[in-house]
C-alpha cells in the first residue's frame, strides 16, 4: 500500500430551500461500495455551500451487512484531530484523521453521522443510481447495528459527506465524472459496476455532479439556488479534491442552453443568460486547462437530445448541435465520448432513440444510462480512443 485514492465521492451543492431547513438529533447513514481494497480510510466532509457552521457530533465507519445494518464488531470511531466531534465552518471542507481500517475489494462500508444539535442542512447533493442510497434515523444511531425501521427513512440527498479515500496500491486510480443532473443520475454508477466487473479492477468512479448546474451562470435567488454553482466555482475545487485521479469525463452545458426563457415568462431566467457557442467553448477550454494543470486526461461528452423538452426551440437545437461539433474535436482534450450519437434516433436526430427517453425528453432512461456507461468504459479502459 503506497498512496491515497478516492474510492467514493460526490459533489457538494445547495439543498433546496424549505421552511424546515434545520435538523436536530438525527443520524445519517450512507452505505458506500468500494471498488478496491485498502488498509486505512479518511473521510472528506464539506460545508462549502453552508452559510453557518455545522457540527458533526459523532461519526462511525463500519462494514455494511445490508443497507441499514452494519457489523459492529469491526466498526471504528472516526476522529478529527483526535476528537470525536468536529465543527466545520461556513464555506469550509475538512478531512478526518487517517483511520486504520481494512477494506476488502468491492466491500460496502457504511458511514454514519450523528447531528446532535440544530444543523443547517444546506451543503448537500441529490444523487440517484443503483449504488447511491442513504438513510436518516431519529436519534443517535452511529453505533446501532440496525437502523430502527420505525424511526428511519430513505434519502437520496447526501449531506456533508463528499469523499472516502483509501490508502491502497500504487496502481489504483480514480476517474471523475463531472456534470449536471444527467451525471447526477445513474450512468456513473453503471460505469462503476462495469469497472468492478473487470478482473483485478483498480479503477474507482467518482461522481462530481449537481442537478441544474451550468458552465457559465448560477442563480442568485432562493427559488433556484438549489440549481447549484457555476463552473468557475465548482470545477477546480471538485476535481482537485479527488485523490489518485488520472481522468475526468466532462458532460455539461445543456442547462446553459435550455434554462433562459425571458423575464416575461420567468423573472429569474432572462434570455441574456443564453450563451453563444464561443462562450460555451471558452467555458470548456477553461475546464480542460484546469484539468491539464492537475495532470488529468480529459474526455468531453456531447450533449444529449432535447426534442420535446418544455423549453425546446429550434434555436436551442442549433446551439446544441454547433456546440457538440466543437466538443467532438476539442483542442487539448484527449478524446470525445459521443453520447449524443449513441442515444439519438436514426429517424430524427433531434430526439432520443426509442427506449432511451426517460419520458421528459431531457434525461435518459435507465437503459440509456447503461449504454452511456458501456461507451464510457470503452474509453477509460483504453479499448477505444
Amino acid at each position: 500500500m503506497s498512496k491515497w485514492v478516492t474510492v467514493w465521492g460526490n459533489a457538494t451543492s445547495v439543498a433546496e430551500r424549505r421552511p424546515a431547513n434545520y435538523a436536530k438529533n438525527i443520524t445519517l447513514r450512507y452505505p458506500l461500495k468500494c471498488a478496491f481494497g485498502g488498509d486505512a480510510v479518511r473521510l472528506h466532509f464539506s460545508n462549502f455551500c453552508g452559510t453557518e457552521p455545522v457540527t458533526l457530533s459523532a461519526v462511525s465507519l463500519a462494514p455494511a451487512i445490508s443497507d441499514r445494518e452494519i457489523n459492529l464488531k469491526d466498526a471504528a470511531l472516526v476522529t478529527f484531530g483526535g476528537k470525536e466531534s468536529v465543527t466545520i465552518g461556513a464555506g469550509e471542507e475538512i478531512f478526518s484523521d487517517e483511520i486504520p481500517f481494512r477494506v476488502k475489494p468491492q466491500e460496502t462500508v457504511s458511514v454514519s453521522v450523528y447531528l446532535k444539535d440544530f444543523t443547517l442542512m444546506r451543503s448537500a447533493v441529490v444523487i440517484t443510481g443503483p449504488l447511491s442510497k442513504g438513510f436518516f434515523s431519529v436519534g443517535n444511531c452511529v453505533f446501532s447495528s440496525v437502523l430502527p425501521l420505525e424511526r428511519t427513512r430513505t434519502t437520496d440527498t447526501f449531506y456533508f459527506l463528499t469523499g472516502l479515500d483509501l490508502f491502497t496500491e500504487d496502481c489504483a486510480r480514480a476517474v471523475i465524472c463531472y456534470g449536471d443532473s444527467i451525471t447526477a443520475q445513474s450512468w456513473p454508477d453503471y460505469l462503476a459496476g462495469l469497472c468492478m466487473d473487470a478482473p483485478y479492477n483498480k479503477t474507482a468512479v467518482i461522481r462530481r455532479a449537481a442537478s441544474g448546474t451550468r458552465i457559465l451562470r448560477e442563480y442568485d435567488c432562493i427559488t433556484y439556488e438549489s440549481y447549484g454553482l457555476c463552473g468557475k466555482k465548482r470545477f477546480e475545487r471538485e476535481i482537485s479534491s479527488v485523490s489518485g485521479a488520472d481522468t475526468v469525463i466532462i458532460q455539461q452545458g445543456i442547462n446553459d442552453i435550455i434554462h433562459p426563457v425571458g423575464t416575461e415568462v420567468n423573472p429569474f431566467r432572462p434570455m441574456s443568460d443564453l450563451p453563444t457557442v464561443s462562450e460555451l467553448s471558452e467555458g470548456i477550454k477553461n475546464y480542460v486547462n484546469i484539468a491539464k494543470k492537475h495532470s488529468l486526461k480529459v474526455y468531453t461528452g456531447t450533449l444529449l437530445p432535447i426534442f420535446g423538452w418544455r423549453t425546446y426551440a429550434p434555436f436551442r437545437e442549433t446551439l446544441k448541435d454547433d456546440f457538440n461539433e466543437i466538443l467532438r474535436n476539442f483542442e487539448g482534450a484527449d478524446g470525445c465520448i459521443d453520447f449524443d450519437e449513441l442515444l439519438r434516433s436514426d429517424d430524427d436526430r433531434r430526439a432520443f432513440e426509442d427506449g432511451f427517453d426517460s419520458g421528459d425528453h431531457l434525461h435518459p432512461s435507465e437503459e440509456a444510462y447503461k449504454a452511456m456507461a458501456k461507451l464510457a468504459f470503452e474509453y477509460i479502459s483504453g479499448r477505444r480512443k
